[in-house]
């Protein structure tokens, strides 16, 4: 049975080496909003002898969502692994000057997304032999300028971790994982300027992640 890995924000940073890594051994399904670094993921995946399936859609799209997990189960009927890696970085503001488009941004990706998601991803883990869910924690909720970002984020992983209880003698197996600092993009607009040569280089920290799931 070909191993199938769903990766929500799989085109830069953490997702894309998430994708390149598993591409050895699962399908990967990439899901992202940019096309072109999708595309690019997809060469670097063939170039490796991997194959994928591209979905570049935003996945606070409920009915793109469900049509994509609709596909994937009527194609392979289940999903091993769901990695989600999406996220949106609200620019730093104090919480007393939140940008009202920035926090509607952030709550439907971060957190309305993810409660859409987790309904739609379930029954494709449970039809794996031994399905797993993977999210990635930020704990900087109530940091100073991180509102937005930091509570959206929070929730995010709150309701992780309810599913995670619920999840514990029906499965799927759902993971917490709380990974190291990387020199991605999202780090970059919260620390512009920083040294990033002390950072961790995302493809290992996804080998390192992934050996804490299998």
């Amino acid at each position: 049975m070909t191993q199938i890995a769903l990766i929500t924000g799989a085109s830069r940073g953490l997702g894309a080496a998430l994708a390149e890594a598993l591409a050895p051994t699962h399908h990967v399904v990439a899901v992202a909003r940019t096309t072109g670094a999708l595309e690019e993921l997809d060469d670097r995946i063939k170039a490796a002898g991997g194959q994928a399936t591209l979905a570049p859609m935003d996945i606070t799209n409920a009915d793109a969502m469900a049509h994509l997990c609709r596909g994937v189960h009527d194609r392979w009927g289940h999903a091993d692994l769901w990695l989600h890696a999406a996220i949106h970085a609200a620019p730093l503001s104090p919480a007393a000057h939140i940008d009202a488009r920035d926090w509607e941004k952030s709550a439907a990706i971060n957190a309305t997304a993810t409660a859409n998601l987790i309904p739609m991803v379930q029954p494709l883990l449970l039809a794996a032999a031994a399905g797993q869910a993977v999210f990635f924690d930020d704990p900087r909720a109530g940091a100073a300028n991180f509102a937005s970002y930091g509570a959206t984020k929070a929730a995010q992983i709150a309701l992780a971790r309810s599913w995670q209880a619920e999840a514990n003698k029906t499965g799927p197996k759902v993971h917490i994982l709380t990974p190291n600092p990387m020199p991605t993009a999202t780090r970059a607009r919260f620390f512009p300027g920083e040294d990033r040569a002390p950072l961790a280089d995302p493809r290992a920290e996804a080998t390192r992640l992934l050996a804490l799931v299998y």
